[in-house]
């Protein structure tokens, strides 16, 4: 209940164009989800994907091709 209240609290900011008040309901309503059961895993999730995202993004950045790679230099 206390989630639908901070996303409830979120969008009436937003309405209310209080950017600062939406976002602290937001970063509020994504505490409250994280500690409940259903979200305990959303915190590895998503250092699964930042971690996937930089591995594919590096050899694109440094010029440099993949590791393992058989790419003619």
């Amino acid at each position: 209940m206390l989630i639908l209240f901070a996303i409830v609290g979120a969008v009436i900011c937003a309405k209310c164009r209080v950017p600062m008040g939406a976002v602290v309901f937001s970063l509020v309503a994504l505490v409250l989800f994280v500690a409940t059961p259903a979200g305990q895993g959303l915190p590895e999730a998503v250092a699964s994907f930042l971690s996937t995202v930089d591995d594919s993004t590096t050899p694109a950045l440094t010029h440099r091709p993949p590791v393992g790679s058989e790419a003619a230099s």
